[in-house]
């Protein structure tokens, strides 16, 4: 059968179907603010994960084993570098002290807005890549700085009050450092900025924190497909189970404190293959084409090792202070 084609139609009914999903989840599940415990948020996650799987079956049998291979392996790519994004998120909301109950909304309206910012974000760049096919070479070098800055940055670049964002915000935005899950009432006074609500505040530093990781995540998975669809709904996919991976994972920080690395060395690689691969219809000496499969099997395997030791290394410390 050959592999049907990818319509406007199509387009239109996964957004629907996103915003459906989203409709029943803050509208039915999650009507009142409440919190999250860690049973419910597995449960999600295993639903999240289960429709992606789903997907690429159903892209297996319309569109081929190739589309499906890439639509996993950005699924994957994205999946783990999300969880550098969650950890970022824990930091947040400890340091302005969300309160518990608040945070699943929060995150709600964050990956909301996550979502249209990387859907104009890949936009641009199949738009740019059709265009310029050698921005490729660009991006691939860009990963390979990224994930080396990432191997070798301090951890004081991971505290909250070393971050730009929250600097800027709170040098333009004079808010409370704490929050109490309330609106605060803008300033009337004569000549004083306006504060705007804390919540507000956290929900801005969200989207900011997306904006950045989506700046890396994105050109990851062009590495393995510039196919708009493909790389749209294996971004889609990641993000909608931000939410409930965030409740599973964080408060677990300290066990996986060797998953940036993992992270980084996944960022070397999709960075290098982008680089390596051919991307015009001149092939050079050093181009070398890494098969979809074979990048999955890698970036899986480096995902899950870096997962493996970290927890180990955590139960380790913990047997050594007992």
């Amino acid at each position: 059968m050959s592999p049907i084609e990818i319509t406007p139609w199509h387009w239109i009914g996964f957004i629907l179907c996103v915003l459906v999903f989203l409709a029943l989840d803050l509208g039915l599940f999650h009507r009142r603010p409440r919190i999250v415990k860690f049973k419910e948020a597995l449960a999600w996650s295993a639903v999240w994960i289960a429709l992606a799987l789903m997907f690429a079956v159903a892209l297996n049998h319309w569109r081929g084993r190739e589309e499906a291979a890439e639509f996993a392996t950005g699924y994957v790519i994205e999946f783990s570098l999300s969880l550098d994004n969650i950890f970022v998120m824990a930091l947040l909301f400890a340091y302005f002290r969300v309160p518990e109950e608040a945070r699943h909304r929060l995150l709600f309206w964050g990956i909301l807005g996550a979502l249209v910012m990387r859907g104009a974000m890949i936009a641009l760049g199949v738009t740019l890549i059709q265009d310029f096919q050698w921005i490729l070479y660009l991006l691939g070098v860009f990963l390979i700085f990224t994930g080396g800055r990432l191997l070798f940055a301090s951890k004081a670049q991971a505290q909250p009050e070393q971050n730009f964002a929250i600097r800027l915000a709170r040098r333009v935005f004079p808010a409370a450092t704490g929050v109490n899950g309330s609106n605060h009432p803008p300033s009337s006074g004569e000549g004083e900025r306006f504060s705007p609500a804390p919540l507000l505040l956290v929900l801005a530093l969200v989207e900011i924190t997306d904006l950045v990781f989506a700046v890396d995540s994105i050109p990851a998975v062009f590495a393995v497909t510039t196919r708009p669809f493909i790389v749209f709904t294996s971004n889609v996919f990641a993000i909608l189970g931000l939410r409930s991976l965030y409740f599973v994972l964080g408060g677990a920080i300290n066990y996986f404190r060797h998953l940036k690395t993992g992270l980084s060395v996944v960022l070397v690689f999709v960075g290098a293959k982008m680089s390596l691969a051919p991307h015009g219809p001149e092939p050079k000496w050093f181009q070398i084409e890494i098969p979809t499969g074979i990048s999955l099997l890698v970036v899986a395997g480096i995902f899950l090792i870096s997962i493996a030791l970290s927890v180990t290394a955590a139960q380790r410390e913990k047997t050594l202070k007992r």
